[in-house]
């Protein structure tokens, strides 16, 4: 197999339930694959503590959110848990111009967004062994109150459902390395294509 000639990347859309190891699974691909970079999301959430503007996501206001949604600058957008999330097309297609494989952290919604305006893109599902593991993660992180993860874990059921219509690959997080092994290999056989 060849690389691609035409010199444009690869999207790959990484979905999952909160807790499932989305995140640390896409360091590790970043880690290891060659060319390879991580889309920068826009949020109206406020910044936790330890997160960077422009490393972590783009801190932007609700009405600095709705102006780039009406102008059309957002690839993929939605409400997550009553703050906005949306990823920039411009970034996107820079990256893309230049190759890289963009991989994108985003939820089922907006995955369904991407594919519409790029059918090529990989979609990746991430997967917990069972609710009670994913359970235990949420309350684990101790990022949310009991409320939040609560409200998290019941949308996870039907963000699963959703995913099994539209997803082509569905990875199981029991083990970190080996799911991240899997998700190298399908990234890794895309770009062939």
């Amino acid at each position: 197999m060849t690389p691609r000639s035409d010199g444009k990347g690869k999207i790959v859309i990484i979905s999952g339930p909160s807790g499932v190891g989305k995140s640390t699974i896409c360091r590790g691909l970043l880690e290891r694959l060659d060319d390879a970079c991580l889309s920068i999301s826009a949020t109206t959430r406020a910044r936790g503590k330890g997160e960077i503007d422009g490393s972590d996501y783009w801190f932007i206001s609700e009405d600095e959110f709705r102006r780039r949604i009406d102008a059309g600058l957002l690839l993929e957008y939605a409400e997550v848990f009553g703050h906005l999330y949306g990823t920039p097309k411009d970034k996107v297609a820079e990256s893309l111009q230049a190759g890289k494989t963009v991989i994108l952290e985003i939820d089922v919604q907006g995955g369904r967004q991407v594919k519409t305006q790029y059918p090529d893109a990989e979609m990746i599902f991430i997967l917990p062994p069972s609710q009670k593991i994913l359970a235990g993660r949420l309350n684990g992180r101790g990022r949310d109150d009991a409320a939040i993860a609560e409200e998290r874990l019941s949308g996870a059921s039907a963000e699963i459902a959703a995913a099994w219509q539209y997803y082509t690959h569905m990875v199981i997080n029991d083990d970190l390395q080996q799911a991240i092994d899997e998700c190298v290999k399908i990234v890794e056989s895309a770009k062939y294509e």
